[in-house]
Parts: structure tokens; C-alpha cells; sequence
């Protein structure tokens, strides 16, 4: 090294101070230097980016020193393919895991601003629909904390999951071009960008050993340009990220037609190709929007792999070595043409036999599956996939083929099972489908429940586990206690760690010790009124978003997720027009005060989804405004539902509404959080909600409904509503309020289709549950009464989460799957004192 750059090295080597006085000099150097303020035009977004730039230095400071710890030891890493990482918000959070929480609210202060103002001027980082993504988060969060050696890949969606606004009581989508004014946390990385290829043909070569090589001609090329989101640890000086792909033009402008005069042709390419990382999840009802769908799969793949391997090359000179030092795990399906994109890179790259390509393939992926649908596992038509990605398309045959061959010669499958397991779906549209590639090629399959993961092995990929038992493992899923209790729920996080220590955000199981004061009378007092003030802030919430008053003290009755009819918020809707019906024919019973808030956002073409959220809205309109009932039922459906709308949502919540039709859902983490803060669940056997069930036990949740054993056996049995509804006056009588139009001003035709559904075929099994639910509701009103059993039930909720740490999750997958180990910085900072 010379000493130009030993100077240079030393310089980089410096740490940044955590002294107050420093970082207020530093983040006034950002306000005046980097946003380019003076002293007259501050205003609080201005206060919001120079901290993000005081952060980000911080953030990078570490994450510098981790690349230098991964250099010098070169471990074997995690990367972690999602097409969606649902952040929220990332400030509040890093200012956690850095321990520079307290010393930033002090330093603000001393300036005249609050910390909690300045945060709300984040917008979401939206980049996700729902669990899927906001898991991917918590992984991330959980790698970093465990100081393992991992990273995630996806995309950097120009314009993320939509607005919802309700107009009307009907749900629009608007844009949520989330990036607008700024990330200052953001780190382009304008070295780091890789070529994408589309469309073309393939060609056959006879290569210098005589063998047979195979070209793919392109004739479409994108550009993916690379931008990272550094990922703290907490209590830890480990620093990974995030790398996001966004897609640029490989011809940014053609001078030729722009001096012809086709201004619009000039720039045409750069649209054309930027529209791949324009928006999370294009509509893919037309041809064109399945392209752009298939092409940002294999744009967030082919980026994602050129940089793993040109890192690995850089490193060892070779890809012999790759399993050993490389495991990628695919979050879904969406990523898994990356199996046959590393096949292709080692057989037409690097000239490989296809026996030694595969053998290190199979050993690099695994495949978490999210679904036990039968009909939401993806699948590509095969005329589209060899239009857009031929070679990609010989590869996925050959695979096919040798594949079904060893199957045949292993003598375990009927011919029937055989063709479940074909990568092909012959059909008349034959098609691809992505889960079975993904099995095929991956060295383990994991469900994220202990039930889902039972079922895949039962139902959808029964066939495969006869064939692959060893390949089938569980992982259930877990959340990160940093963002989901220590930043949303403050008060409760102290009060926690005045009894059981502060360790409990890296160590969850440590709440077990709350235990022993769940019947002390002043805990559980101070326990009533961390909830009661959470729930006054979400109150002043509701009234600004919707202007609806509710009553902090009536039971805060939750469901807040992405919709969907397997999720059945419609059976909670029902519930609410019976207890309606109740109140107003005896409006002189003692009820107890209850709010139903409902939040999530329904895809934009899913019609009856759609529908279910504005029959909750007129429900509301209709209840709300009844003087009958206006101090004993409220309605509210808080709109455009998020991370950050989460994080006050949750830590308010009395009652967690779990109720997906059993066998459905997969895990949900939803259903984790709440818990996790204190609320009660009600709900079915389903997904996680059984091991939250025996972890807390029995008698401090609230279950219904039937299970899965039963919903099989019904609908084996032929299950026909109209049996239910017709023997069941009440839900009768509900059914005919939403169909003869008490709830739509006597348009009798504009709920029509939901009754239709409930009465004729109710997939979903709402009418065979809905007397459970309502009985147990029932008793849930009852139990609210005894406040001191509520209060020990809701304190041995939080308690007994420990399993549901993403922490533990992640640790399992290390040690079990990706075969990962945590890689410590020699002389960690002195951190964490936040609680």
C-alpha cells in the first residue's frame, strides 16, 4: 500500500462520535451544507433530512466496518431474494439499534424541536403488499442483530404498495411515489450496475472441445442500477444491507430522432425500460402486464446473481468453492427463475457439465413457500416465458426432464403423481409452474408454521414429499421485537424492562420473568394504563383520519391486514350488524362498549374484496350515526393501512382478530405483534395462531370455529350455506339487511354479489363458522368486564411470546438450513441503553 493510501485508510478508519456536541455539529453541517439551508428557511422537513444524513454517516461508518470484518474473514453469506421488503419506516428504527436513540432526542431538543415530530415526516418505504414483505424486513432486522453475514436483493419500486383513499365509501388507489423528497438514508452505488437481457433466440456452437455450447442473443438490455438501505443490528456494531435494483435504460436518448423531430421516440427506450422498476405488482390481466411481471422477476434475479458471483469471483477466482461460501434463499416463488438463471450462467458462461452445474445449484437454494392454495401458487404460460427468456425456457425443459426421469426410475409415484410433480402443467395453455421448479432446485423447502408446513406436505406437495422428505422442514415465522414493541410500544417496553431488564429486545424469552407479576395489583394498574393512554393516542388518530369519535374506554376490537375473503374480515362485519340488530331491539341490555376497527388495502382489480370494504363503510355510516347505539358500538375503518399506522394501531389494540378460514393462512404475523403488546386473540386454528395457542395458553385466547380436519371433512361431506343460514334466524335476518338494501340507501342491487357468495357458495365457510364466532364474541364482551382477569390474561400474553422472535426464526434457518455463522466485529462500541 502506499502511503497515499495507508494515510487514506487511516482516515477511513476513524469512528463517528456519539458526543452530543458532535453530532450537533454534524447534523448542521448537513442542514447548511448537504440540504443547502440557511438559518431564515428551516423548516421540519429540513430537520428530518439533516438528521437522515447525521444517521446515514453513522450507518455507513458500520456498515464500512462490517464489509472490513467480512473481508478479512470471508465467511460463508446469506442472500435473501424478495421481490417485496414492506419496510415502513427506517429512522426511528435505526436511531434504536444504534443506541443514539436518547443522545438525538436530547440534541434536537436542545434546538428547539421534538424527536417523535420530526420522525412523522418519513413516508413508508411501501415496497411490499403484506406479510411477505414486512417478513423480509424482520429477517433482515434479526440477520444484522445476530451479527450473521447476510443480505437482501429486491427491487427499488419507483412508486410502491398504493394510496387508499375512500371516496365514498369505495377504496381508490392512488400513486405512492414514496420517494419523492428524498431517502437521505439512501447509498447509490453508481459502480454497481449490472446488465439485464431480454427477448432474442438461442444459438448452438461447437466449442474448442468438441462439446456442444449453447448462446442466448439477446435483443433487449436493461440496466440495473444498484442503491442500498443499510440494515443496523441492535446492540451490535454489525452493519448489512439491502440492495435494491432500479432499472435504467442501456440508450438513455437517441439524438437522431430527437434531431428528426420524434421528441417522444427520442426518450421512448429509457420509458420503455425504466417502466420494469416502475411499480410493485402491475396489473397482470393483460399480456403486456404479465410481461413487465415476468421481466421484473428475472431483472431482480439476473442483478442479484451478477453481483453475488462477481463478489465471489473477486474473492476466490473460481465458483468451485460457491456452496460453501453462498446460500440464497427465495422468498416465494417470484425469485425462482434464479435456478435456472445459474444454471445457464455455469453452462454457457462457464462451460460447465450439466452434472457439476446442478450439483452446486441445488446445494445454494431454498424455497420458503407462503401459500396452501392450490390457485395462488404461480405459474407462467410457456409460450411467455420462451418469448421473453428463451434459454431460460431449454433449461427449465432439460431440468424437467431429467428430473421426471429419476422420478419414473424410483418406482414411488403413480403416473397421476408424476404429472402433479412435472415443473409443466399440461394444459391448454401449458404452463410453468414456479413452485415445483423451485422445489426441484432447492436443498430445502420450508413452510412457516408448524400446521402450513404439515399441510404443504399433505396437500399441494404431497406428491413431492413422498420423493423429497428429507428436503420438507418448518420455520415458523417470527417478528422482530425492536420495531414491533421497543419503537411502537415505549411505555409498556420500560415497564417491561423495569422487572425483567432491558435485555429482553435481543433476548425475547427473558418476558417470561413478567410472569411472576401478572396478580400484582400495582403492575398490572400500571399495565391498564399504558394500554388506556395508547389507546387515547389512537382515539385523537381515528377522529383526524376519519373524524368518528370512539371511546378509549371500550374494547378496541381489531382487524387490520391485507384483504382478502380467506381472511374473512366479511365475518367480522357480520358480527357487528348482529350486535347492531341486538342493541336495537333491546336497547336497554347491558352491552359492553365495543370499537371494531377494520384497516388493509384489497389488490385493485380483486372486486369482492373490494366490495367487502365498502359494505364496512356503510355499515359504519349506518351505526355510527344510530343514537341507539353511538356510545356502546362504533365502526371505524382507518384508510390507507401501513407499517407506520401499524405501530400505533397495534400497541392500543384489546381484542386481535385471527380469523382466516382454518388450513388458509399460512402463518400470519400479525396475529404475533398483537400479542406481543398485550392484546387478546380471537381465532381460528389456523397458521400461527396454534403455536400462539400453546404457547399462551388455552385459557388466555379465544378460539372458534372449525378446524382443519373438519373444514376438509365438510367440504368433502358437500357443504352447502343454505343450510346454516336457513336454520339460523338471526344470520337470516343479517344476510337479508345486506341484500334487500338497508346498508346501501335501498339499493338492493349493490350488495347483491356478497350475499350471492354467502348464501349459494361461501367458500370460505362463514356461514358454517359464524355461530362459534358469535358466541364467542359473546363471551369476549362478558370477560371484558372482569378487568383484572383481562389485565393478567393480556400481561401472560406478552409474556409468553418469546417463540415468535424473528431472532429465533433466523438463527433456525442459519443453523439448519443456510449453515451460517454470526461474524463479530473484535472491539463491538459500547451500545444500547435505550429502555
Amino acid at each position: 500500500m502506499t502511503e497515499k493510501n495507508s494515510r487514506l485508510s487511516q482516515l477511513l478508519d476513524r469512528e463517528q462520535s456519539a458526543d452530543p456536541a458532535a453530532i450537533e455539529s454534524q447534523f448542521c453541517h448537513h442542514l447548511e451544507y448537504t440540504i443547502g439551508k440557511n438559518k431564515y428557511d428551516i423548516k421540519n422537513e429540513d430537520i428530518y433530512k439533516a438528521l437522515g444524513y447525521t444517521i446515514r454517516d453513522f450507518l455507513i461508518d458500520r456498515l464500512n466496518e462490517t464489509h472490513t470484518v467480512y473481508e478479512d474473514t470471508k465467511p460463508k453469506k446469506v442472500y435473501y431474494l424478495s421481490l417485496e421488503f414492506l419496510m415502513g419506516r427506517t429512522l426511528h428504527n435505526a436511531l434504536i439499534n444504534l443506541g443514539l436513540y436518547e443522545t438525538i432526542q436530547k440534541v434536537l431538543h436542545s434546538l428547539g424541536y421534538e424527536l417523535a415530530d420530526i420522525l412523522e415526516f418519513e413516508t413508508d418505504a411501501g415496497l411490499g403488499n403484506g406479510g411477505l414483505g414486512r417478513l423480509a424486513a424482520c429477517f433482515l432486522d434479526s440477520l444484522a442483530t445476530l451479527d450473521m453475514p447476510g443480505y437482501g436483493y429486491g427491487i427499488r419500486y419507483d412508486y410502491g404498495i398504493f394510496n387508499q383513499i375512500i371516496a365514498n365509501g369505495f377504496q381508490v388507489e392512488m400513486p405512492d411515489h414514496w420517494d419523492a423528497d428524498g431517502v437521505p438514508y439512501e447509498v447509490v452505488r453508481p459502480d454497481r450496475v449490472h446488465p439485464v437481457n431480454f427477448y432474442g433466440h438461442t444459438e448452438s456452437r461447437v466449442n474448442a472441445k468438441g462439446d456442444v455450447s449453447h448462446h442466448w442473443i439477446p435483443t433487449e438490455t436493461v440496466l440495473a442500477a444498484a442503491h442500498d438501505y443499510p440494515i443496523p443490528g441492535y446492540n451490535t456494531s454489525t452493519v448489512n444491507h439491502l440492495r435494491l435494483w432500479t432499472a435504467r435504460s442501456s440508450e438513455e436518448f437517441n439524438f437522431d430522432y430527437f434531431n428528426h423531430g420524434d421528441y417522444m421516440k427520442a426518450v421512448e427506450d429509457k420509458q420503455i425500460s425504466e417502466n420494469i422498476s416502475k411499480v410493485l405488482y402491475p396489473n397482470d390481466t393483460t399480456e403486456q402486464g404479465k410481461i413487465l411481471r415476468l421481466k421484473q422477476q428475472y431483472f431482480m434475479v439476473s442483478a442479484s446473481l451478477q453481483d453475488i458471483l462477481r463478489k465471489h469471483k473477486q474473492d476466490y477466482n473460481k465458483f468451485d468453492n460457491l456452496s460453501e461460501k453462498v446460500a440464497i434463499q427465495l422468498n416465494d416463488t417470484h425469485p425462482s427463475i434464479a435456478i435456472p438463471e445459474l444454471m445457464r450462467i455455469f453452462l454457457d458462461q462457464e462451460e460447465w457439465t450439466w452434472e457439476k452445474s446442478w450439483s452446486i445449484v441445488i446445494s445454494i437454494f431454498s424455497y420458503t413457500n407462503h401459500t396452501v392454495l392450490p390457485e395462488a401458487l404461480e405459474s407462467w404460460s410457456v409460450g411467455l416465458m420462451q418469448f421473453l427468456l428463451p434459454r431460460h425456457m431449454e433449461i427449465i425443459n432439460e431440468i424437467n426432464f431429467r428430473f421426471l426421469e429419476e422420478v419414473k426410475s424410483m418406482g414411488k409415484l403413480s403416473e397421476s403423481e408424476i404429472s402433479e410433480v412435472s415443473i409443466f402443467q399440461e394444459t391448454p395453455d401449458k404452463r410453468v409452474r414456479m413452485a415445483n421448479l423451485a422445489i426441484i432446485g432447492s436443498n430445502k423447502v420450508n413452510g412457516v408454521a408448524a400446521l402450513h408446513t404439515e399441510l404443504i406436505k399433505t396437500t399441494i406437495f404431497k406428491s413431492f414429499y413422498k420423493i423429497y422428505p428429507e428436503k420438507f422442514v418448518n420455520k415458523t415465522n417470527g417478528i422482530t421485537p425492536r420495531r414491533w414493541m421497543v419503537q411502537c410500544n415505549p411505555a409498556l417496553s420500560k415497564l417491561a424492562a423495569s422487572k425483567v431488564g432491558d435485555n429482553f429486545a435481543s433476548n425475547l424469552d427473558e418476558l417470561r420473568g413478567l410472569e411472576k407479576y401478572v396478580d400484582d395489583a400495582g403492575f398490572q394498574e400500571d399495565w391498564k394504563k399504558i394500554k388506556l393512554d395508547n389507546k387515547i393516542q389512537l382515539a385523537k388518530l381515528v377522529k383526524s383520519e376519519t373524524g368518528i369519535t370512539v371511546d378509549p374506554n371500550s374494547i378496541f376490537d381489531v382487524q387490520v391486514k391485507r384483504f382478502h375473503e380467506y381472511k374473512r374480515q366479511l365475518l367480522n362485519i357480520l358480527n357487528v350488524i348482529g350486535q347492531y340488530r341486538r342493541i336495537k331491539e333491546n336497547p336497554n341490555q347491558d352491552f359492553t362498549p365495543r370499537t371494531v376497527l377494520f384497516g388493509g388495502k384489497a389488490a385493485p382489480g380483486y372486486f369482492i374484496a373490494k366490495l367487502i370494504i365498502k359494505l364496512i363503510n356503510s355499515v359504519a355510516e349506518i351505526v355510527n350515526r344510530d343514537p341507539d347505539v353511538s356510545d356502546r358500538l362504533k365502526v371505524v375503518f382507518l384508510p390507507n393501512y401501513r407499517v407506520s399506522q401499524a405501530e400505533k394501531i397495534i400497541p392500543a389494540t384489546d381484542l386481535s382478530e385471527q380469523i382466516s378460514t382454518a388450513g388458509m393462512e399460512a402463518s400470519g404475523t400479525g396475529n404475533m405483534k398483537f400479542a406481543l403488546n398485550g392484546a387478546l386473540t380471537v381465532g381460528t386454528l389456523d397458521g400461527a395462531n396454534v403455536e400462539i395457542m400453546e404457547e399462551v395458553g388455552e385459557e388466555n385466547i379465544y378460539i372458534f370455529g372449525l378446524n382443519v380436519n373438519e373444514v376438509s371433512d365438510l367440504k368433502g361431506r358437500g357443504y352447502n350455506p343454505k343450510d346454516y343460514v336457513d336454520s339460523n334466524p338471526e344470520l337470516t335476518r343479517i344476510l337479508r339487511m345486506i341484500r334487500d338494501g338497508f346498508f346501501s340507501g335501498n339499493d338492493s342491487y349493490l350488495f347483491q354479489p356478497i350475499y350471492d357468495s354467502l348464501y349459494y357458495s361461501d367458500n370460505y365457510l362463514l356461514m358454517a363458522d359464524y355461530d362459534s364466532y358469535d358466541k364467542i364474541q359473546m363471551k369476549i364482551s362478558e370477560d371484558y368486564k372482569d378487568q383484572k382477569t383481562w389485565t393478567k390474561k393480556s400481561i401472560l400474553n406478552t409474556a409468553r411470546m418469546g417463540k415468535f422472535s424473528s431472532d429465533r426464526t433466523i438463527a433456525e434457518y442459519c443453523e439448519e438450513i443456510w449453515n451460517i455463522k454470526p461474524v463479530k466485529r473484535q472491539k463491538p462500541r459500547s451500545l444500547n441503553k435505550i429502555l
